[in-house]
């Protein structure tokens, strides 16, 4: 057994861990690699089926090709697709694009807020029709209090005060003082009445041990990652207007495997490219604190 091997098997465990534990559990699916390759061992742990929804936070400022593969892997993988907006903000331009908020401002609003609303279901969510494609409202506005994220503890400094199993309040608000310790593979999922808790099935996983996983599963990711012949690639994926390409020349998944093990990036953020995380002081604890994914 590989370290690949080790790895899956943690996240499937925790995956059906998360399953037999939660009744009102779904997925976040924020398109990129992560997210994917969590989506990937959903549907390993669940014998090519994903049992619970999966849940993407509409900003309205993605990159187009972005929702282009979102919409068609759930159609290709039969999936039960939901998309939250904070459609308040987005008609009133409350947004940076806009002019009429700084950029932490606007991720409160489109992320934060939106995914918080989303959860709990006071704001309206869209559930993708198979039938059509299109998305049609949710008549489903039952809170979800079992969350999968696919965070990795390396890819920045808050996520890696995380647990597998880490309790929020019933506002997603995250206390990182007040965790439960996890020794041992023993994970405490028994929590009081209205505790939101997200579930991290990759907290342990690294950028490179991401990039051999895709490599070896083959799984489809959205080719903004590569360098189509410009010298630049994305690194990691947000709004186009807050989202910056690095320097690149890593055309496939095999050159991204190289680059990462030749040293070049690596004292180089992973979301250097993410303004946002700048405007937060380098990183994203505050935002996470209040909900973010």
């Amino acid at each position: 057994m590989d370290h690949l091997d080790r790895l899956e098997n943690i996240g499937v465990h925790i995956l059906r861990e998360a399953y037999a534990s939660f009744k009102n559990l779904c997925m976040l699916w924020s398109i990129g690699k992560d997210s994917t390759v969590l989506l990937w061992l959903a549907r390993k742990a669940f014998f090519g089926h994903v049992p619970f929804p999966l849940v993407h936070i509409d900003t309205h400022y993605k990159i187009p090709e972005m929702i282009e593969y979102r919409d068609r892997l759930a159609r290709e993988w039969k999936l039960t697709m939901v998309v939250g907006e904070n459609r308040d903000a987005l008609d009133n331009k409350q947004t940076f694009p806009d002019g009429n908020a700084d950029r932490l401002t606007c991720c409160k609003k489109l992320k934060t807020e939106a995914l918080v609303n989303t959860l709990n279901g006071s704001w309206k969510r869209y559930r993708m029709n198979h039938a059509t494609g299109g998305y049609e409202i949710d008549k489903n506005t039952e809170p979800y209090t079992g969350v999968i994220v696919g965070a990795r503890a390396d890819e920045e400094g808050s996520r890696s005060k995380e647990r597998y199993f880490s309790p929020r309040d019933n506002r997603s608000e995250w206390d990182i003082g007040d965790q439960p310790p996890e020794f041992w593979n023993q994970f405490k999922t028994d929590f009081a009445p209205g505790t939101h808790v997200r579930v991290h099935p990759l907290l342990d996983w690294t950028e490179l041990n991401i990039w051999e996983y895709i490599e070896r599963e083959s799984i489809p990711t959205v080719s903004l990652y590569y360098d189509h012949g410009n010298g630049k690639r994305y690194r990691s994926l947000g709004c186009g207007p807050c989202t910056n390409p690095i320097d690149s020349t890593s055309k496939n998944v095999r050159d991204i495997i190289n680059e990462l093990k030749s040293g070049k990036l690596k004292n180089i953020a992973e979301r250097s490219g993410r303004a946002q995380d700048k405007d937060d002081g380098g990183g994203l604890e505050t935002l996470r604190r209040e909900g973010y994914m």
